[in-house]
């Protein structure tokens, strides 16, 4: 059975020592307080939680599921409870604005708690998780009324929130929506629908579920230009404090490869009153502030599954006693040797570490940039968080994602057959991350983002900004010795990036198909390279600790072997990628369509 550990050095070592978040709390107007004495407290109360109430919830929950009811869905056993813990210790307000009743904390540290929940166990994290969206969305586009209804009880997590886009005929083409919103005499809209794959859309953890709504006006323009942005309750607030049920029912619950223990709804508006946010025919634009939150937020999962797949298979191979080391004996008083003495065994455990790891230290940048956005005070330094910002969220959510299923999987290999049974909880991880790479926009969606809208959309702009940084990187790096072979893999890799990108750019003028042909592709390349950029970071600050001398040097040298390892036996992924990109997408198209019959 899983046993989940908060890997509180390694968050330690990106934070303070890789990104420098001490100098940053410190910069910050309003995060001066933040020393890392108080993070680490802070972080280590997170980490118990996570240990002692989430992770023991992370099996039973699966194999109970949610209920539905008329009444509204039930929860597994503990899933209330281990909420009302959550709530009453402040988490959810940690990093809310403090003129709703939250903690003001950098964003940052909202999404460092993440790593560990969802880690512990995803299904129930999801619950409180979209409420951060909701906050922020109401934060930025909602009236002075709305704020001061809902953004306190959001805030406190006395409330829950939701994000309701997708319709059945409709997928991730949001411009084919056809939920109504009619104008009410006093101001409010009946809102008459039905969303599916609305994650936490009911559940009894909460007093109320506030539901952020796509919907159109009567007279709407068609498409996504005509799609407006409403707050629909579960129950409407009263004057004197009540709340009175508003038409907004869960139809069902869907049956899921994974994550069952999360309800995911069909949730139908029946003339529901609701609440117009922001301007009218803009819902699309204000509904990416919650989107955004969410991708990032999902990219979180891809990390979660890769490092609690790491902490499972690594202790059974550690344990477990099967064949023995080709070069003789390593345990001779043994029957076997322990799986960890073999090559291929390592070899998945090394690609899982390199990616946990990995993906931590590139999650973590993106935190630092959120917290520069939010709230330094230097515009030039918001811009450039910003246009960073913009580029790689699209590749966090589906690199990170890819990269965290495939070490899930890698975990049910080193377990072997016991790996794929259930009393293990390795297949659980799988099924549980396979969402990931769909919701929030699938990866080959995140593609175009990337490809279309933000680097040629940009005219390369935004791509040269994220380049510079990398070049500066080996620059100051290129006259040491002992990171000479991952400066010039780098070096030569970023090369490739720059003529993939060129190449692209060239053919989709000529054939915009070529674009989607290539995107997929071209996003895996970036994201191996980002995450070689992040290792060669890791790397660098591991030799520079080892250099002066330390107490840890086992930890440290293990960085190093870490980096090695993936440019040696992952970063080479990329030349196989840079080919299918080249190769264009004349041969996906070739074959007529009616030849695909069977």
């Amino acid at each position: 059975m899983l046993s989940y550990k908060a890997p509180l050095r390694d968050m330690r070592f990106v934070r303070d020592e890789l990104l420098g978040f001490p100098a940053l709390f410190a910069s910050l107007p309003g995060c001066e307080e933040f020393t890392p004495d108080l993070v680490d407290a802070i972080l280590g109360e997170a980490a118990r939680f996570c240990e002692d109430v989430l992770a023991p919830l992370y099996r039973s929950g699966d194999e109970e599921g949610c209920t539905w009811t008329p009444e509204g869905v039930r929860t597994p056993a503990g899933f209330r409870e281990a909420y009302a813990q959550y709530v009453e210790g402040g988490w959810a307000a940690l990093s809310t604005p403090p003129e709703y009743g939250g903690q003001g904390l950098p964003p940052s540290m909202g999404l460092f708690v993440e790593d560990m929940m969802g880690t512990a166990n995803w299904a129930w994290t999801m619950y409180p998780g979209l409420s951060h969206g909701a906050t922020r969305t109401l934060k930025v586009h909602g009236t002075d009324e709305q704020k001061q209804t809902y953004l306190r009880h959001l805030v406190s997590g006395e409330w829950t929130g939701t994000m309701c886009l997708t319709e059945a005929h409709a997928g991730s083409d949001l411009g084919m929506l056809r939920t109504r919103a009619e104008p009410h005499a006093d101001g409010s809209y009946r809102i008459t629908g039905t969303k599916i794959f609305i994650s936490a859309g009911d559940h009894d953890m909460a007093a109320n579920i506030v539901h952020i709504v796509l919907a159109r006006l009567p007279d709407a323009p068609p498409g996504t230009k005509g799609i407006s942005l409403f707050l629909v309750p579960k129950k409407l607030p009263q004057a004197d404090g009540t709340l009175v049920p508003n038409s907004v029912s869960c139809g069902s619950i869907e049956h899921k490869m994974g994550i069952n223990a999360s309800a995911t709804c069909v949730m139908n508006f029946d003339a529901a009153t609701g609440f117009l946010i922001g301007e009218p025919n803009r819902g699309l634009n204000h509904m990416f502030t919650f989107m955004n939150a969410a991708r990032l937020g999902t990219a979180m999962q891809g990390l979660a599954a890769a490092e609690l797949s790491f902490q499972g298979a690594l202790a059974y191979a550690r344990e477990r006693l099967q064949g023995r080391s080709l070069s003789g004996p390593k345990h001779a008083s043994g029957p076997a040797d322990p799986l960890i003495v073999h090559p291929n065994i390592r070899r998945m455990l090394l690609t899982q570490k390199a990616y946990a790891e990995g993906s931590r230290a590139f999650l973590y940048w993106l935190c630092q940039l959120v917290d520069i956005a939010d709230k330094s005070a230097d515009a030039a330094e918001r811009k450039r968080a910003e246009d960073l910002m913009a580029l790689l969220t699209p590749v966090a959510k589906a690199f990170v994602t890819e990269a965290g299923y495939e070490a899930a999987n890698l975990g049910v290999q080193v377990f072997g057959g016991h790996g794929y049974v259930r009393e293990h909880g390795m297949e659980q991880i799988v099924r549980d991350t396979r969402i990931a790479l769909i919701y929030e926009g699938t990866s080959a969606i995140q593609a175009l983002d990337l490809l279309g809208r933000k680097i040629m959309g940009s005219g390369g702009e935004l791509l040269r900004g994220f380049a510079a940084i990398v070049e500066e990187f080996c620059a100051q790096n290129a006259g040491r010795e002992d990171m000479a072979p991952l400066v010039a893999a780098l070096t030569a890799t970023g090369k490739r990036l720059e003529g993939l990108t060129m190449h692209v750019a060239g053919v989709a003028m000529k054939n915009p198909d070529e674009a989607d042909a290539a995107a997929f592709e071209y996003l895996m390349f970036m994201g191996y390279f980002v995450l070689g950029f992040m290792w060669a970071r890791m790397a660098r600050t591991a030799l520079d600790a080892l250099a002066g001398g330390t107490g840890e040097a086992d930890f440290y040298s293990a960085k190093v072997e870490t980096a090695r390892f993936y440019f040696q036996r992952i970063m080479p992924r990329t030349e196989s990628l840079a080919l299918c990109v080249e190769a264009g997408g004349a041969t996906l198209m070739a074959l007529p369509e009616a030849h695909f019959a069977l």
